[in-house]
């Protein structure tokens, strides 16, 4: 039983229990083990330390929580209805169900109260560590020697799955190094795992793991004993130099027949095994989603007690608006995500006689030139800012003093880097970004899908985008990268084919409401000659007609993207030269494309003008864009280590096969496909 001197203590954990086993088993789906087996701990958690309002979810100030263990969501929508959120009764009795608000792991966005989306494990970790960098970030940007605007903790919920993630590694090193004090975790250390006792697959000793990464660990050696979890809570508050990890030794299934066993993992308890459960625990076997009325008043009295601390909070924000007003003017406007007046007037503008730039290097100058005008843009690269042009000059390192630095050195952790941006942007307050080669957007892909879950507005850059990076060769020179990005859903991606379709990028990602990927090359490109206005309103569309046909109507459409449209444009006068007149049309984005009308579609790419595509990359999914009659110049295949200029020339990225397979379209002779 739960162990506590308060009787009315243990009567709220059994209903926070009753309440998701009940769920689980009214939808013949779920994981009752957890709930019955942190049930305690997250009771304690919620009602002596959470600061939060039910009523005003999301205000700035207020400690965030994260189940990073998704599977046990049951307990999490149990809370959320016991301490006020908007989750009803109904909501509960519909878990898992079609329209519900409960559905089967936390959906943030969803759900009122869900902090984040969690399920796939080591993310909601991750994502955590993201929102205690947020604020630390924030504090020291916004807080003065006078009063304190942004001071609260961030908590999660973590299990053995979670910790076997090598993204909770690599997060877990990273905030150890930068010293994130008001990062919590508890740890549900049941030693089971789906497959049976953690031993066959987990034997390390996971405190001193931890305090190797430079974490503050305690243990609790009875998850039922809400006293020493109190305890362990309140220590980990006063340690504000390290992390700190909880162990808390829980039993999973607690109280029912199949407690410390695979069984209770991932399945409901069955009828039998429920009425045995509840006996166990003295608990009234009828009727379901019982809630004494006691526990109830206990409960939403936390409730009140938090919501009178997020009053004192708007009250303390008063008297900072009189004190600091031009401060909480840029406050208000950062946490609400929105721009400066003319916030893009210093973007810059390149010219065709500037001469070829990379669009890595153009990225530089704008993120720079954005960086003076959104002063809570913050990011960095997985050690790789001197390559990917992403580093913040005159901003410092994050971590290092205790002012408002903008630099973060993520060190080689991808997937960590990929989370952690989530969070930061969950978190609010940030506009955060990364960066990395685009070869290694493969160790961000579970963190770039969440982000497209949850829309987070969080920047993704690739560099080193194509074969024509050269001696590093096929490790490094991305082919399926690019496609399998544009299947993701609600993840935008740009890549600009020169330094001002670069300019037009930023902007759009700046001011989206979701994620964007930036996909850029490492060589160098011509500036393209075509009026701003243009450009602007194509890289926005996600396609345009960059150059027209120099007489009459086009016999054939070259459509490129990146680095490939300098290519077309040469290809173009070639063609011209030949008698053959061709439109060359840049398609930055498919996504953008795609959202447009297919008036507007059709205007740019007639259907009855045969189509050629060129793109670095695998020629899939090209073709519901060139159509039957169309061609794809692509790359199914990986590439090879030489100077990038000779790798791509070898793999038929030239003038002279550009302008063989237009005239093969033309002439109305089927092209081979490359294979």
């Amino acid at each position: 039983m739960t162990s506590s001197k308060n009787p009315t203590d243990q009567l709220c954990v059994n209903t926070l229990r009753f309440l998701a086993v009940d769920a689980v088993e009214q939808a013949q789906s779920g994981h009752p083990g957890l709930p019955l087996g942190v049930a305690p701990m997250a009771y304690v958690l919620w009602d002596r330390f959470l600061r939060y309002n039910p009523h005003k979810p999301y205000w700035p100030d207020r400690d965030r929580f994260i189940l990073s263990a998704g599977h046990g969501s049951a307990l999490l929508y149990a809370l959320l209805h016991a301490y006020g959120y908007d989750v009803t009764l109904d909501d509960l009795k519909h878990f898992r169900q079609w329209g519900s608000k409960t559905p089967g792991h936390p959906e943030y966005g969803h759900t009122q109260g869900v902090d984040a989306t969690t399920g796939p494990l080591g993310q909601g970790f991750a994502m955590g560590v993201g929102m205690a960098l947020s604020e630390r970030f924030t504090a020291r940007c916004f807080n003065r020697d006078d009063m304190s605007v942004i001071d609260h903790f961030t908590y999660a919920i973590v299990s053995d799955g979670d910790l076997m993630e090598g993204v909770a590694s690599e997060a877990a090193s990273l905030a150890g190094a930068l010293n994130l004090g008001k990062l919590i975790y508890l740890y549900d250390d049941n030693h089971i795992s789906i497959e049976g006792d953690t031993d066959i697959a987990f034997t390390e000793n996971v405190r001193q793991r931890f305090e190797a990464y430079g974490w503050h660990v305690l243990k609790v050696s009875d998850g039922n004993d809400l006293e020493l979890i109190d305890t362990a809570i309140r220590e980990a508050q006063l340690e504000t130099t390290r992390p700190t990890l909880i162990s808390v030794r829980t039993h999973i299934g607690f109280g029912s027949p199949k407690q410390d066993t695979p069984a209770a993992h991932g399945s409901p308890l069955g009828p039998d095994a429920l009425r045995k459960t509840k006996a166990n625990l003295g608990w009234p076997e009828t009727p379901s989603f019982f809630i004494p009325n006691v526990a109830l008043d206990h409960l939403r009295e936390a409730t009140r007690r938090s919501s009178i601390k997020e009053a004192a909070w708007h009250g303390k924000m008063g008297a900072y608006r009189r004190a600091h007003p031009d401060l909480a003017a840029h406050f208000d406007q950062e946490l609400r995500h929105r721009r400066s007046p003319k916030w893009d007037v210093t973007l810059p503008h390149f010219l065709p006689e500037d001469g070829p730039i990379a669009t890595r290097k153009a990225s530089g100058k704008v993120l720079n030139a954005l960086s003076e005008q959104i002063p809570m843009l913050a990011g960095g690269s997985a050690d790789l800012g001197p390559s990917t042009n992403t580093q913040l000059f005159g901003y410092g390192d994050f971590g290092f003093g205790d002012d408002c630095s903008r630099n973060i050195h993520f060190g080689v952790r991808e997937h960590a880097m990929g989370a952690m941006a989530n969070g930061m942007a969950l978190h609010g307050g940030v506009l955060p970004y990364t960066a990395t080669f685009l070869a290694f957007s493969d160790y961000m892909r579970p963190a770039l899908r969440m982000a497209a879950l949850m829309q987070t507005h969080a920047i993704f850059i690739f560099t080193h985008d194509s074969i024509a990076m050269g001696e590093d060769g096929p490790t490094h020179q991305p082919v399926e990268h690019l496609m399998s990005l544009r299947a993701i859903p609600g993840l935008i991606v740009l890549r600009p084919a020169d330094a001002n379709e670069t300019v037009e990028a930023w902007r759009l990602a700046a001011n989206s409401d979701g994620p964007v990927v930036l996909i850029l090359t490492r060589q160098k490109l011509p500036i393209l000659d075509a009026p701003h206005a243009v450009v602007e309103a194509g890289v926005a569309q996600g396609g345009y007609i960059l150059s027209e046909a120099p007489i009459g109507i086009p016999e054939v459409i070259l459509i490129g993207t990146g680095s490939e449209v300098s290519l077309a444009i040469s290809a173009q006068a070639t063609l011209h030269e030949r008698g053959v007149q061709s439109r060359v049309v840049s398609m930055p984005s498919w996504e953008r494309w795609n959202d447009q009308p297919e008036s507007f579609r059709n205007q740019v790419l007639p259907r009855e003008v045969p189509k050629l595509a060129i793109e670095a990359g695998i020629t899939q999914g090209w073709r519901d864009i060139v159509g039957d009659t169309g061609d794809v110049i692509g790359l199914n295949q990986f590439g090879a280590s030489a100077p990038g200029k000779l790798v791509y020339e070898k793999f038929g990225f030239t003038v002279d096969h550009v302008v063989e397979r237009a005239v093969l379209l033309v002439e109305n002779r089927p092209a081979e496909i490359p294979g």
